[in-house]
């Protein structure tokens, strides 16, 4: 409930400053991609300004996020070996278990069975 109630305190505000940034930067703007001549280039894009601005957001999004995805390969990498040793010693606590059951003949599921004296 409460992450629900901080998520749209968050994002709604967020979510109206995107639309009041783009309504106040629809007109359109020539981006140019060549250096070179930039009275007739080579390539050339036209948009809105705001989807200028947005792309640029997008990008640094995607970018932080592939940032903290290699930053936190360590961490990764450490939590799967640390997996797979608790799957060999769950493993070998199964084949100790089994040997121990097989040697005294008392199951897991019998604990108030001893042997006799």
């Amino acid at each position: 409930m409460f992450k629900k109630f901080f998520n749209a305190l968050i994002l709604l505000p967020l979510a109206l400053l995107m639309i009041a940034i783009a309504v106040a930067n629809r007109h359109i703007v020539r981006l140019v991609l060549d250096p070179l001549s930039p009275e007739a280039p080579l390539l050339a894009l036209e948009a809105p300004f705001f989807v200028y601005l947005f792309a640029a957001m997008l990008i640094g999004i995607l970018l932080g996020g592939i940032g903290m995805w290699f930053g936190q390969r360590k961490w990764r990498r450490a939590a799967q070996l640390r997996s797979r040793e608790a799957h060999e010693w769950r493993r070998e606590a199964e084949r100790l278990g089994k040997e121990a059951t097989s040697r005294t003949g008392i199951t897991a599921n019998q604990p108030d069975a001893l042997p006799s004296p």
